[in-house]
């Protein structure tokens, strides 16, 4: 060997890359099989990428992935492979820098987004970037949540809270998200509404004693009792879970907020004193009973008595031996107590009255 061609191969040689375990090259893939990947890295041997470290599909076809001529980063796993090549992995730098990447967020606590891949018993599993986030189930929702299953393949926020990759512990929380988003809206709800406000919301739960209204950042309760003028039995009568409400702020305690739908301008009561003067014949149906009479809705929101007294001429026991519940009948209204909103009817008055008019013919 000449010393000009001695020379020319160490230059050659010294423009090689030097290559380590663990360094991270630049290379031009050369060639593509179903289960390899060949690159040129600049080195004195060619380096192999498996398909188990590209990706962690194994029903994947690296030649409908990869193409002769494209550039790829990787990380070496060992300059020598046993067989003279060098052993690369594109799928683990990958998770070295979507690892960092959660690191970041971890210690910056930055909102994530990424979809459920696996709904377990105990949470939810995402994947960042192919890295694997694991959700508690008590962490998942600021309430109670039974069933999981509804985030199936959903995109989803979330915040690292525990990060341990050495471990494989890498913990998120989406409750935090919701919890302080919910604050927030909270606090501009309070700050813009006022007692005598109208208000829409969506009916959120229901109970025996009145409906929970999500009016956007909190919750507004209205009372049974404030439902209607007219008499309400349960709640579920008028409403259903996710019907939309228009209400106006009746009370406002602290963070508790009292609705009402019993709208000043639509009392019944305002007009009563013409509508049922002493006098006045009304029409009405018996709405309930008890031993002393019967109790007539005239209009929603506008009861009246009928003593047992005042059902007939006839001598009754009880209203229930001669009236039926939902019956509607014809009275006259012998007393009106604007004040304690009170109204007697008498269907007795009407028959005397009839019976004089024969009697008079």
């Amino acid at each position: 060997m000449s010393e000009v061609s001695f020379e020319q191969l160490l230059n050659e040689e010294g423009s090689l890359n030097q290559i380590r375990t663990g360094a991270v090259v630049k290379g031009t893939v050369i060639g593509v099989k179903e289960n390899e990947i060949s690159l040129n890295i600049g080195y004195k041997a060619d380096g192999i990428v498996t398909k188990n470290e590209y990706t962690n599909d194994s029903s994947a076809d690296l030649t409908q992935l990869v193409h002769v001529g494209d550039e790829m980063e990787v990380k070496v796993l060992k300059v020598n492979d046993g067989e003279g090549q060098v052993a690369l992995s594109y799928k683990r730098l990958a998770q070295d820098r979507s690892s960092k990447v959660l690191e970041e967020a971890f210690e910056n606590k930055t909102v994530l987004k990424a979809k459920v891949a696996q709904v377990l018993n105990g949470g939810l599993s995402v994947l960042v970037d192919g890295i694997r986030v694991f959700i508690p189930a008590s962490l998942v929702s600021d309430g109670y949540e039974r069933d999981l299953t509804k985030y199936a393949d959903q995109e989803i926020e979330f915040v690292i809270i525990e990060f341990n990759p050495k471990r494989r512990r890498i913990i998120g929380d989406r409750k935090q998200i919701l919890v302080e988003r919910k604050a927030a809206m909270q606090k501009e709800l309070m700050e813009r509404i006022q007692e005598g406000m109208i208000v829409n919301g969506t009916v959120k739960n229901l109970t025996d004693f009145g409906a929970f209204i999500d009016l956007g950042g909190a919750d507004g309760l209205l009372h049974i009792s404030e439902m209607s003028w007219g008499r309400i039995d349960s709640p579920k009568e008028m409403f259903s879970v996710g019907d939309e409400v228009e209400a106006f702020i009746k009370e406002i305690k602290g963070d508790k907020i009292a609705l009402s739908l019993k709208f000043p301008d639509k009392n019944p009561w305002v007009n009563a004193d013409e509508k049922y003067a002493v006098g006045n014949v009304v029409t009405g149906k018996v709405a309930r009973m008890t031993d002393f009479g019967a109790f007539i809705e005239l209009e929603p929101g506008v009861d009246a008595l009928l003593h047992v007294s005042q059902i007939s001429r006839a001598h009754v026991e009880k209203p229930s031996d001669v009236l039926s519940i939902g019956q509607e009948i014809e009275a006259k209204v012998v007393d009106f107590n604007p004040d304690e909103r009170k109204i007697s009817l008498s269907i007795k008055a009407l028959e005397n009255e009839a019976a004089e008019e024969n009697t008079e013919e």
